[in-house]
């Protein structure tokens, strides 16, 4: 378990660089350079985005660098808004009904805040028209659904027949 010194030289040697490492992990956990511990913690993911100025009173500060930001978002943006990466993801979204749900819930807030528009005017008529939707929006919402699934299916029968 231990390691055996021949002399004491040796040991002396081996103290001072254990003293050495302990005072160098210590540096680091107090953040005496806040750029290598902050490295340190993150394993280098905060390098590229940090840097370190010079202050007026002869030290350093660290500041973020907002170029080297920007260029990591805008070649990341580059690549996942290839054509063909739009494309593919349009089609996964209509495959998957994200493209639905998106409808539905868009729709939702538009009558929604029509309603609420409209609930809040001075004019009764107005109020009548926010109360009406509030509670015949869902509804008409699902009658019109209904009607187009049926109309889907319709379609989808007689585009059936003529291929038979």
């Amino acid at each position: 378990m231990a390691t055996k010194y021949t002399n004491l030289d040796e040991l002396r040697l081996e103290k001072r660089l254990l003293k050495q490492e302990i005072g160098d992990l210590e540096d680091i956990i107090t953040f005496k350079n806040t750029k290598q511990s902050l490295g340190v913690l993150t394993n280098g993911l905060t390098d590229t985005f940090l840097k370190e100025t010079p202050d007026p009173e002869g030290g350093t500060s660290l500041s973020i660098d907002t170029q080297n930001i920007m260029r990591e978002i805008s070649s990341n943006l580059k690549e996942t808004a290839s054509k063909k990466n739009v494309l593919n993801l349009a089609n996964d979204s209509v495959k998957s009904g994200l493209l639905e749900t998106t409808l539905k819930m868009g729709a939702v807030a538009l009558v929604g805040n029509f309603a609420k528009k409209s609930v809040m005017n001075k004019n009764w008529k107005r109020k009548a028209l926010g109360l009406a939707l509030v509670y015949l929006a869902p509804y008409a919402l699902r009658f019109i659904r209904t009607k187009l699934d049926e109309y889907q299916k319709n379609k989808t029968a007689s585009s059936l027949e003529k291929l038979i």
